[in-house]
């Protein structure tokens, strides 16, 4: 009535109802127990003061100390703040009280400054830019700074987030005031209510006003200076807006080993240096500001021992003697990366002591192997420090540098590879693998070439190697000696031997009476004489052979674990295949336990034939 002859908006009216039922000093609590926002549907008077005059008093009486140590309780409990961090390889700090607090070392560093370093968007406060530039003191300047990433509160978010602190202690004082009221009996339950759902919306509110407090990033700009700009808080974790915005320069993505080279697009290099430490390389992403921030430093480090697997540039570790080791195209263990002392150089201004006998195989190297079969002086010209080769990089073609290696150097990694079997050389009448190479065969004009594959045991039985037989006894040097023949080059004695040990393993064949002890070495090779197993009379190069009885046919090969299971599933057609075939089919189990050189252990035989006896009571070991 007495508002009515102003005529006001009821909207507006409305607006200002609610308002004043919420901050009213002397309405009785029973009727202000609304949502916010809401007008009550009564209005009373109490005679005395309510729960929001007794809030305010208590809010003014709160020491800005005390709203400041629960502030700071609360920020360490905000997980939003620093989720995602710790999983990303990031070393985080919460509330950090010092500079030194945070170490120097070259790994990266995600920062939550307290409320005394906040700062605005463009100005960073003097305490944030400490944490930046300091180690112990002025006087130590911070070596890693592009390592750091800090976040702070907004000055303005800083405000509110303490006045949410204020009012939710404000909120517990009363609680307190009240509870020596209900000792007198003056607290009616609608006033406890209204009290509860204060607290509960006071204490609710901090964690999202913090959140949103923290808005102001400080961190080291291309420029060298210290910037701090604002992002936009949102329901994602601080760390991942903070790397998604491209003012940070966060990159948590591997770089290229190509990248790191004096023509790459970091300019890690002075002008005609060919060798830097690779623990400076590495460390160069987290010192100097025009760098991206790299979230993990060991990827540094592994892109480049991956560099130098892939041969893009050789690494280098002096000795305490004065000399030096090199990897190239290998991989350094573990003590080498950690050495300070170890350096990264260029390919062409690189030696290498020394070179992996594997990489000679061929399909290894780029461009070493053009033929089938490369002459020894091609390998020495290979490494002779001029040689660049085009890498295929799906689209285009890269140069790529070989580096120098000493003619001795390369001459023992060709004799290692042959010994290991890793290639094939033949010099005259000598053919050699898997040995050492005498002395006076390895010469420029011998040549390399892939092993030759293995021969199969039936291939040199009588009915496929006729010149090797003379009476039913064939000699190791005969064998070997028709096999070159028939293949038009001279076969390593290994591949002969190899061969010789299958068929003696499978019975293909055995040693003869009066025989040198098997296996040998090549000079003895005459001295051992052979003849066919008596069970395998007829076998042909496809591993079908004739059985004792003439009228069955037997199939015999060595399987491997995967096969037998192939085999076990493709029963069922070979019988179906059989029946087709009016023909009968049947199925002998022949397993060999040892390698031949030493009986079987007695326990390994008794597993062994439990493990069998489960399938058939007969197939079993028997010593």
């Amino acid at each position: 009535v007495l508002l009515g002859s102003v005529r006001p908006d009821k909207i507006e009216l409305e607006k200002g109802l609610a308002r004043w039922a919420q901050s009213s000093y002397w309405l009785d609590d029973l009727y202000t127990v609304v949502s916010e926002g809401q007008v009550p549907g009564t209005w009373r008077l109490g005679n005395r003061p309510n729960l929001t005059q007794m809030h305010a008093v208590a809010a003014k009486n709160i020491p800005d100390d005390t709203v400041r140590a629960r502030l700071l309780d609360d920020i360490g409990k905000a997980k939003a703040l620093t989720a995602n961090a710790s999983a990303a390889g990031v070393r985080v700090h919460t509330l950090p009280t010092r500079p030194k607090d945070i170490e120097d070392d070259g790994a990266f560093h995600y920062a939550v400054l307290g409320p005394n370093a906040a700062s605005e968007s463009g100005k960073p406060s003097a305490d944030a830019k400490r944490f930046l530039d300091e180690t112990t003191g002025s006087d130590r300047p911070r070596v890693y700074r592009n390592a750091v990433l800090l976040v702070t509160p907004s000055k303005d978010g800083l405000e509110l987030a303490m006045a949410r602190v204020r009012d939710y202690l404000a909120w517990e004082t009363v609680r307190e005031d009240v509870k020596k009221q209900q000792k007198d009996g003056n607290v009616d339950p609608a006033r406890a209510q209204t009290l509860q759902i204060n607290i509960d919306k006071a204490k609710g509110r901090i964690p999202e006003a913090i959140k949103q407090a923290y808005s102001i990033v400080v961190t080291v700009s291309e420029k060298n200076e210290a910037q701090a700009f604002k992002i936009t808080v949102t329901e994602d974790p601080h760390f991942n807006t903070i790397k998604a915005d491209k003012r940070s320069r966060v990159q948590d993505t591997a770089i290229t080993a190509e990248a790191l080279l004096p023509d790459g697009p970091y300019n890690l290099w002075r002008p005609g240096e060919t060798a830097r430490r690779m623990k400076d390389l590495a460390g160069a992403f987290a010192q100097l500001p025009h760098l991206p921030k790299m979230l993990k430093a060991s990827a540094i480090l592994d892109t480049l021992v991956d560099g130098c697997e892939q041969g893009t540039f050789v690494l280098r570790l002096a000795r305490p003697d004065k000399t030096w080791r090199a990897w190239w195209m290998s991989t350094p263990d573990e003590q080498a990366c950690n050495d300070p002392a170890m350096e990264l150089v260029l390919p062409e201004a690189a030696e290498l002591s020394d070179i992996v006998p594997a990489l000679l195989a061929p399909d290894k190297l780029p461009g070493l192997w053009p033929t089938a079969e490369i002459p020894v002086k091609s390998v020495f010209d290979y490494f002779s420090g001029g040689t660049v080769v085009q890498i295929d990089k799906g689209g285009y073609h890269e140069p790529m540098q070989i580096p120098k290696a000493a003619p001795e150097v390369v001459e023992a990694a060709i004799a290692a590879a042959v010994a290991e079997s890793a290639i094939w050389l033949l010099s005259g009448p000598a053919s050699i693998l898997g040995e050492p190479i005498p002395e006076g065969v390895l010469q420029a004009d011998a040549t390399l070439r892939a092993p030759p594959k293995p021969i199969p045991p039936a291939e040199i039985l009588p009915e496929n190697l006729r010149e090797a037989w003379k009476e039913g006894i064939a000699t190791g040097l005969s064998i070997a000696t028709a096999l070159s023949i028939k293949a038009g080059r001279t076969f390593p004695w290994k591949t002969v031997r190899d061969a010789i040990d299958s068929a003696l393993n499978v019975h293909f064949l055995e040693l003869a009476a009066e025989t040198h002890a098997w296996p040998c070495d090549f000079p003895s090779a005459q001295l051992v004489r052979l003849t066919t197993g008596r069970s395998f009379t007829g076998l042909t190069g496809s591993d079908v052979c004739m059985h004792e009885d003439p009228k069955k046919l037997a199939a015999t090969a060595y399987l491997e674990p995967s096969q037998i299971q192939d085999l076990g599933d493709n029963v069922g057609p070979l019988k179906e295949v059989a029946t087709k075939g009016d023909t009968q089919i049947s199925f002998k189990v022949e397993i060999e336990l040892g390698d031949g050189k030493t009986e079987p252990p007695e326990e390994t035989v008794r597993k062994a034939n439990e493990i069998l006896r489960k399938i058939n009571e007969k197939l079993v070991f028997r010593q």
